[in-house]
């Protein structure tokens, strides 16, 4: 979902986050660098001389699903409106109801006053991306 969302009556479009693919390459590298670490950890510790398996194994299985998703991930933009947050698949959180916003690594995390939660992944500044959606709730 890319496209501009249909807007209702005197809705005005205030920003569009999408994720940035830079940040995706980073994120699925530091993935495969842990998973890399971890795994040699555990072929090592159980004994087996081949412990360098374990990185092939993880940047491989890194680098399959981060090319497997990649097209999917980065297609999802979510769009802010001065009265709600438009997702993908139809979804749509009043400002209103927005209680926080949180940043976990490179996405945003909307947590509703009902419990729901949302994220908006791999954005390219996490800050700013969280910083538009409070002054927008707050001004709702």
């Amino acid at each position: 979902m890319t496209d501009t969302p249909t807007l209702e009556p005197g809705e005005r479009l205030l920003a569009s986050f999408s994720g940035n693919r830079t940040t995706y390459i980073k994120e699925h590298v530091m993935l495969a660098a842990l998973g890399s670490f971890l795994m040699a950890g555990v072929l090592f510790y159980m004994g087996n001389p081949h412990a360098w398996t374990g990185v092939v194994g993880a940047v491989g299985a890194i680098l399959v699903r981060g090319l497997y998703v990649a097209r999917e991930q980065l297609g999802f933009t979510w769009h802010l409106t001065d009265r709600r947050l438009i997702g993908p698949g139809e979804r749509s959180i009043s400002l209103t109801n927005v209680d926080k916003v949180n940043t976990i690594f490179s996405a945003a995390q909307v947590v509703t006053r009902t419990g729901d939660k949302y994220l908006l992944k791999y954005q390219e500044d996490t800050a700013r991306t969280k910083a538009e959606i409070e002054q927008a709730a707050a001004a709702a």
